[in-house]
């Protein structure tokens, strides 16, 4: 999928991902600014999630739950990560292996630790209101 949309739309966007994901592992790629995490809150409340979500910038991690408080999702932002080890540290492969799904902002930074199997979401700005999204499911 690849599609330009306005900021207000930004719903139907994740409702689109969540419906045609491959996996539950979405890698965000984009710039500073691009609306990666913008995108993963939507996302998130088209799973249901109870909270709207934030960046776990300095956390590095999120974790999710539906209505049930049951296990949805955990959110990564690796931005500040200086090496892999550090997500291998915090125990990455034990969150893959959770079933939940899996939102990582910079997945650049731990690369070789990225499942095969991994969703790509390329974030691109256009303008103050306008994003390109191309969203590969392998």
């Amino acid at each position: 999928m690849k599609k330009q949309f306005d900021l207000s739309g930004i719903d139907e966007v994740a409702k689109v991902i969540v419906q045609t994901a491959r996996n539950k592992v979405l890698c965000f790629y984009g710039d500073m600014g691009t609306g990666k995490t913008t995108l993963i809150k939507s996302l998130l409340k088209e799973l249901g999630a109870q909270d709207t979500g934030n960046s776990p910038t300095f956390g590095l991690v999120n974790e999710y739950h539906d209505a049930n408080e049951n296990l949805l999702a955990f959110h990564f932002d690796f931005y500040r990560i200086k090496d892999e080890s550090e997500a291998l540290d915090m125990g990455w492969e034990d969150y893959l292996s959770s079933g939940a799904w899996v939102f990582v902002e910079w997945p650049e930074k731990i690369a070789s630790l990225l499942p095969e199997e991994t969703s790509e979401v390329h974030l691109h700005f256009i303008d103050e209101n306008t994003r390109s999204v191309e969203f590969n499911a392998y």
